[in-house]
């Protein structure tokens, strides 16, 4: 790529997306050339491997049963930003408080800057909506969500409000419509109250050139963790009890890991991306962000489902199966795991973690083996060129998506510049080649499942806790390495096998969050969120607040 010529670009953008040229290839060269050795056979020997095939074959997974779960313990005598979704749900009921008096409780916060820590870019007047929701209470009409707060990640489209994706290349854009998540919690009484930040298209450094960091409230001098670095940072402030993030390579489940949260990425096509900018469209997942899994799964079951515009979507049958199961709350007198086999990894996920982050994943599995859950040794197979090639898919999807905008690339924060630098130098050939393995991964990541049995796969969630801002780095075991290598580690793989994956809150190191994730096969996703809330039941991580 070096010395490259663009006929169509400004000298100037030509000199800038050059600079990085050489050292994206050095960034890339290992990458892949481990993707390279492992060529799939010549036709007419293989099939099953078309980048089609992946889609298809993700169709083709039953919805499994999950475990029963006891009705989650509802508390409503906290104060009013920290109570979560289903809390606020019974505390409208119960008439202990109104849903206007919600939004002028958490409206006060956000004018403290101590609080936002950088991350809320624009508010939305949710007065007039929070009216209709006190009145459907008070007349005994309330949908779902009545009268819920939301806040929305910078990608996601909301009617009449600016939605810039955290760049300075989208200009003033103001979205002219509601993203399908957006209008689906609106018709179930939900209210978008907050626009908050991200990092640049989802995929920039955490110094955003055009808003700047969010800063995590469990230590300012950190990060939230990206890319959902504002709807991290809100929930844990207690701006809003409820945040819509995506995922592409865990932008979701990191922060909930680093700010004490529990999210979701949901399997790939349960949730339409429709409205929603574009990372890396194979890759790309939208979920909520929540206190609970008990709140995940009442807001899941109205995020899911087809909307007939986005093309890899699920099909409605499996979303109406999927819709029953997380619809569906009743359960157990008293927590059990009984009869649920966990599996535990024993490559890849363990290898780069902090001591204290192995050892809040070890007493997880303690709980869920003290709930009665029988624990099996687990095998991911290829995992490295799972990362690989989930790389490769990532920044040559984001190159693409990017390229007409490369004569302002100067504008673009250094992550996005360097990631898509990289993603300009694998060759069409690399792409494919890691497009057409993913079908058969996801196959031999199922049979795996499968083999031992398991009805969810337990990992640690981010190797380290939250990086230190002044250098954006981490620490493990006492030494520091660049948070790059680390943050995603854990997460990508399973943006690229399309699985569902929540993170959790697992305990603390040295006062700072760490969390544990949870996976399952595709359309588990209510499967995986019952072993969460069962886990939450009996402990109270989750419940911890900064500062308390």
């Amino acid at each position: 790529m070096t010395g490259t010529h663009y006929p169509d670009l400004t000298a100037d953008a030509v000199a800038a997306v050059n600079e990085l040229a050489g050292a994206a290839h050095t960034d890339m060269s290992e990458v892949l050339q481990r993707s390279r050795e492992r060529t799939l056979p010549a036709s007419p020997c293989v099939t099953g491997a078309e980048p089609a095939d992946f889609h298809g074959r993700m169709m083709a997974y039953p919805v499994p049963d999950g475990p029963p779960v006891r009705v989650p313990v509802v508390r409503t005598d906290a104060a009013l930003h920290d109570l979560g979704v289903v809390e606020l749900l019974e505390a409208f009921r119960t008439g202990r408080t109104t849903p206007t008096e919600v939004l002028e409780a958490l409206s006060l916060r956000w004018d403290d800057p101590e609080l936002v820590g950088g991350a809320i870019l624009a508010t939305v007047d949710g007065r007039s909506a929070a009216a209709a929701s006190d009145d459907r209470w008070r007349s005994g009409t309330p949908r779902p969500l009545e009268g819920i707060p939301f806040a929305v990640k910078d990608i996601i489209d909301v009617a009449a409000s600016p939605i810039t994706a955290g760049s300075h290349t989208t200009g003033n854009r103001i979205a002219s419509a509601d993203a399908t998540v957006v209008a689906r919690l609106r018709a179930v009484g939900a209210i978008p109250v907050l626009i908050t930040a991200t990092t640049e298209f989802a995929c920039g450094a955490p110094f955003n050139a055009r808003y700047g960091p969010v800063t995590n409230p469990w230590d300012r001098e950190r990060w939230t963790g990206g890319s959902s670095t504002g709807s991290g940072g809100a929930l844990a402030a207690g701006l809003v009890p409820l945040a819509l993030g995506s995922d592409t390579g865990g932008s979701i489940r990191v922060p909930s890991a680093l700010c004490n949260l529990s999210g979701i990425k949901p399997t790939y096509g349960l949730v339409p991306r429709t409205g929603v900018v574009s990372l890396s469209w194979t890759l790309d997942h939208v979920g909520p962000m929540a206190r609970s899994a008990a709140d995940l799964r009442a807001v899941l079951a109205v995020l899911a489902g087809p909307d007939g515009v986005d093309p890899t979507a699920v099909t409605p049958s499996i979303a109406a199966a999927l819709g029953d199961r997380l619809g569906d709350h009743g359960g157990l007198d008293a927590p059990s795991l009984a009869g649920v086999r966990v599996g535990i990894p024993r490559n890849w996920f363990t290898e780069v973690c902090d001591a204290a982050v192995l050892r809040a994943w070890q007493a997880a599995i303690g709980v869920m083996s003290d709930l009665g859950a029988e624990t099996v040794l687990v095998d991911l197979p290829d995992a490295e060129l799972l990362f690989d090639e989930f790389t490769i898919v990532l920044v040559s999807e984001l190159a693409a998506n990017q390229e007409g905008a490369l004569d302002r690339f100067a504008h673009f924060d250094i992550g996005t510049q360097v990631r898509i630098a990289r993603g300009r130098v694998p060759r069409a050939i690399d792409y494919i080649r890691a497009l057409r393995r993913r079908a058969p991964a996801l196959t031999a990541t199922v049979d795996a499942f499968d083999t031992a049995g398991i009805d969810v796969f337990v990992t640690p969630g981010i190797g380290a806790t939250a990086p230190r801002l002044s250098d954006v780095t981490v620490e493990i075991n006492g030494e520091r390495h660049p948070m790059q290598g680390v943050i995603g580690r854990n997460t990508g793989v399973f943006d690229h096998l399309g699985l569902p994956a929540a993170m959790i809150p697992a305990g603390f190191a040295d006062g700072l969050p760490v969390g544990v994730q949870l996976v399952g096969r595709p359309w588990a996703d209510d499967a995986v969120l019952r072993i969460a809330q069962m886990y939450q039941a009996v402990t109270d991580h989750h419940r911890r607040r900064p500062h308390e």
